[in-house]
Parts: C-alpha cells; structure tokens; sequence
C-alpha cells in the first residue's frame, strides 16, 4: 500500500464525501486507501460513503490530533496523507507527491499548494514558526508591507515564490504527508492540542529529528476554508484556537526567552483573543 489518507470527520458529512470523490476521481497509478476517523456528535452528519477504499471508524471525540492519530492507527500505507474533511485534491495530486518524497532524500513531511476557493493562496500552506518576533511583525502587518523580506515576512515565508519547490518551516495539516515510520517514530501528534497548532508542533519535531519540511508546489489542492473551524466563529473553537498558541510557546519556547518577552507574549495572545470574542459576540 502507497498510501492511507486519513480524513477526521466532525459533523461534517457532505464536504467529507465531496473530499473523497475528489480523491477517486483524481488519483491514479498508486495504490492508496482513505481512512475515516468520524468523532460526529450528530449522528445525522456521520460519514456513511459506500467505496472499497473507504473504511469508516467511529470514534470520541477528543480533538483533531486524537482523530488523526486514531485513524493512522489503523493505517496500512508507507506514507499518511493527513487531510482536512474541506478540501478537494485537484490534477493527480497525490501521486506526484508520493512520487517527490520517494525520489528525494531526508524529507519528513510534505505539504501541497493550497489554494482558496477564490484561487488564491492559502499563506497556511507555507509558514515560519512564530517565534515572538516573527509574530510580532505579522501581527503588526510589516509581512504584507514588504512581502518579499525574509525578516518580517517570516511567519508566512512570502518571500517564497508560491509556484516553486521550497524547504520551509511548517505546512499546513490541511494537507500533510509523512511516513508511517516517522509518524509512529515521534509518537503522531500531540493530543494536549485540541484543535489548531498540531500541525505546527509536528512539523516543529520533524525538524528536530533532522528531516525537511518541504513545501511541494506541484500537487495543488483547493480548501474550502470559511466552512468549517475558526471561521465559524464558535466561542469554543476561538478559544481553542488562541489556546494553540500558548501551549505551542510553552512547548517550545518558554525555556528560550525571558520572562519579559514570555509576559509580552502571553499578553498579546490574551488581547486577541479578547478583541476576536467581543467581535464575535457583537455579531
């Protein structure tokens, strides 16, 4: 088996079929299965897709890491493809990928060009950790001022040509690829993030293990972001988001600055969070 895609359905039923039409109708020459791991709190939203590639496992939910890590469980292919329930695989994606990583060397984990329904770039799809200073001037806006600086463009690598092959930072879990020895090696991902922030973290101890995160601009993927997570503005999945960062600082980089910059952080994710609750409630 090439490959077990793995997709976590959350109440998400008709985009997690259209995701997986998507797959069998744009695949071909590899040897693939697509996993399910439905945590589905309505029963009415359970994905119920009728296909010998599909297999389908009910499961709690305890977080998109948890599903994720369930679902690899029970995987039988070389490589996982971690895939978001609201996306469409476009142009035989799968197989050019599958094909990169086994013609080079080191690579850890594979993201595509993610592209919005408006066809523009998903900046998610290539990022910089966000150290504090890298935060700080996207955050600040300095990333879209001047794009093309590797200093303040850090976070979302816009000084990366979005159309070419680059060694990057992190990808997106909307799309990532790793081998089942690497993945089962560092223990998948951690559970303690509920929602956001695991992607990052992966690719975070990858990358400590020596492998490259590569950012892969010849496999392209449509997401149909704004239908599910953040951008459906609940109360629980805003926290949950602002939530990531803090345990991603803690995690990785508390024990390398002080405990100046540590307040300032803390402070600016506290404020955020704030300012998007009263947008949200003010809805």
């Amino acid at each position: 088996m090439d490959l077990s895609i793995i997709i976590v359905n959350y109440n998400t039923r008709e985009l997690t079929h259209q995701t997986i039409d998507s797959i069998i109708k744009n695949t071909q020459n590899i040897n693939y299965e697509i996993i399910v791991a439905d945590n589905s709190t309505d029963k009415g939203q359970q994905c119920n897709y009728k296909n010998e590639k599909v297999k389908i496992y009910k499961i709690e939910n305890h977080g998109f890491g948890h599903g994720c890590n369930a679902g690899a469980k029970k995987a039988q292919g070389k490589y996982l493809l971690f895939l978001n329930s609201d996306t469409l695989i476009l142009d035989n994606s799968l197989y050019k990928s599958v094909n990169y990583i086994n013609c080079n060397d080191n690579i850890g984990i594979l993201g595509a060009k993610i592209l919005l329904k408006d066809g523009n770039l998903d900046h998610g799809c290539k990022r910089g950790f966000p150290t504090p200073s890298a935060a700080f001037y996207y955050y600040i806006g300095l990333d879209r001022k001047f794009p093309y600086s590797k200093k303040y463009g850090r976070y979302r690598q816009t000084f990366l040509n979005e159309n070419e092959i680059n060694e990057v930072d992190s990808v997106s879990g909307a799309f990532l690829m790793i081998s089942k020895d690497l993945f089962d090696e560092i223990n998948g991902f951690d559970e303690t993030f509920f929602m956001y922030g695991e992607d990052l973290d992966l690719c975070y101890r990858v990358k400590e293990k020596g492998y490259k995160v590569i950012y892969y601009a010849d496999a392209v993927i449509t997401h149909l972001k704004g239908q599910s997570g953040l951008h459906k503005s609940s109360e629980i999945v805003i926290y949950h988001f602002y939530n990531a960062m803090i345990l991603f600082y803690e995690k990785h980089y508390k024990n390398k600055y002080n405990k100046i910059v540590s307040l300032l952080v803390y402070s600016a994710i506290k404020v955020k969070y704030l300012l998007t609750l009263i947008k949200h409630r003010g809805k």
